[in-house]
C-alpha cells in the first residue's frame, strides 16, 4: 500500500490525510476536493483554504478534483464526506474506488429515510463488507491537526483489515484501538451529535455543569437503547466511540454541534445557522433518520425526540427544557 485517496476535504477528512501522511509508509494522501480553489490551495500553499487554515499540511500530502485520479491505485479509500450526501457521491464516483482497496468511513450519521448505517450505505454501493472499516471516537480535527495526543476506535467485521488500518493510523499523537462491532461504533458516533445539539442548548440558554452533566448522562441511555436494539456490544459504548466521543462532542466549542446547539439556546433559527459557511452539524442533519431509527425498534428517545422538534421548529428550546423536566418518573435503568 502505497497511496491513500481521502473524499472529502473538510475538518477531519484534512486532520486524517495528515494522519496517514505521517505514517510515513505512504509515498502520497491524495484529497478529493469538489471545488478547484480548495485543490490549488492545499497543493500551491501545502494548506487548506477553507478549513484548518492554520495547519501546514505534510508534503506528502496533495490534492484534485477528478475523483478517478484521486483514487487510482490507491490501497486505501477514506470516505469523509457529510452523511447525508454519501449515497450521492458514491453513486457518482464510487465505480472510480479500485477493486481491492480498504474502504474507511470517517462519517457519523444515520441516513435519511432509510435508517442505514454509512457501512451500509457504502456495501450497497456494491463494495464487499470485509473491506469496510469504520474509524470512531473523540477526535475533534483541530487539536489533532495540531497533533495533540487522542484515540479512536478503527471497527471492521474483518479484524485484519481493522488492523492493517489501525496500524497505518497509529501515530506518537494518535492511538488507535480495533473492534469488530461496526454497529456500535457507528450508532455511538451518529446519535452523540444530536445530544451535542441539546448540551448546547442547554448552554445556550445559560444552564450550568449540572443541568449538561445529566443531558450527557441519560443521552449516552438513549445511546445504549438504540445500540441494544441494534445488536451492538454495550461495552462499545462505554468506550471510545460510546462515551469518549459524546463527552469531546457535548462539552467542546470545537465541536460543530455543540456550537449549533448554543446558538439554538441564544435564539437564533435553524435556517441561520445552515446558511453560515463551513458550519455543517451532523446532529442537523441526522436527527430526525435517528428518531426514524429508534421508532422502528421500539426505543425511546425523548433527548433526540425533543431536539429534532426544535431543529424542526416545532418547539423552542425553553419548552423542551420543561418537557424533559416533567417526564413522568422511572426507574433510571428503565
Amino acid at each position: 500500500m502505497r497511496k491513500a485517496a481521502v473524499f472529502g476535504a473538510g475538518s477531519w477528512g484534512t486532520a486524517f490525510a495528515q494522519i496517514l501522511a505521517d505514517s510515513g509508509e505512504l509515498d502520497e494522501v491524495v484529497l478529493w476536493a469538489r471545488r478547484a480553489e480548495v485543490a490549488d490551495g492545499i497543493n500551491r500553499d501545502r494548506r487548506n483554504p477553507d478549513y484548518l487554515t492554520d495547519v501546514e499540511l505534510p508534503q506528502a500530502v496533495r490534492a484534485g478534483t477528478d475523483p478517478a485520479e484521486v483514487a487510482d491505485a490507491a490501497g486505501l479509500a477514506v470516505l469523509a464526506v457529510p452523511s447525508q450526501s454519501l449515497r450521492e457521491n458514491l453513486a457518482t464516483w464510487g465505480s472510480a474506488l479500485p477493486d481491492d482497496a480498504l474502504v474507511v468511513s470517517l462519517m457519523k450519521g444515520i441516513e435519511l429515510h432509510t435508517g442505514l448505517r454509512m457501512s451500509e450505505v457504502i456495501e450497497q454501493s456494491g463494495i464487499e463488507r470485509e473491506r469496510i472499516v469504520v474509524v470512531s471516537g473523540p477526535n475533534l480535527s483541530k487539536e489533532i491537526a495540531e497533533r495533540q495526543p487522542a484515540a479512536a476506535v478503527v471497527a471492521g467485521v474483518d479484524h485484519g483489515a481493522a488492523d492493517r488500518v489501525a496500524d497505518l493510523v497509529s501515530q506518537p499523537y494518535f492511538r488507535a484501538y480495533t473492534q469488530t462491532d461496526v454497529v456500535g461504533a457507528e450508532i455511538g458516533g451518529a446519535v452523540k451529535n444530536v445530544i451535542a445539539l441539546a448540551v448546547g442548548m442547554a448552554e445556550g440558554l445559560g444552564y450550568g455543569d449540572n443541568t449538561k452533566s445529566s443531558l450527557i448522562t441519560r443521552g449516552l441511555a438513549e445511546i445504549a437503547r438504540l445500540g441494544q436494539a441494534l445488536g451492538a456490544d454495550p461495552g462499545t459504548l462505554m468506550g471510545l466511540a460510546g462515551v469518549g466521543d459524546l463527552i469531546a462532542t457535548c462539552m467542546s466549542p470545537l465541536s460543530r454541534n455543540h456550537r449549533v446547539g448554543v446558538a439554538l439556546g441564544q435564539g437564533r433559527t435553524i435556517e441561520e445557522l445552515l446558511a453560515l459557511p463551513h458550519q455543517t452539524a451532523e446532529g442537523v442533519k441526522s436527527c430526525r433518520s435517528v428518531v426514524e431509527l429508534a421508532g422502528r425498534h421500539g426505543v425511546d428517545m425523548p433527548i433526540c425526540q425533543g431536539v429534532t422538534a426544535v431543529v424542526e421548529g416545532q418547539v423552542t428550546p425553553e419548552v423542551l427544557t420543561g418537557a424533559l423536566m416533567n417526564r413522568a418518573r422511572k426507574h433510571e435503568r428503565a
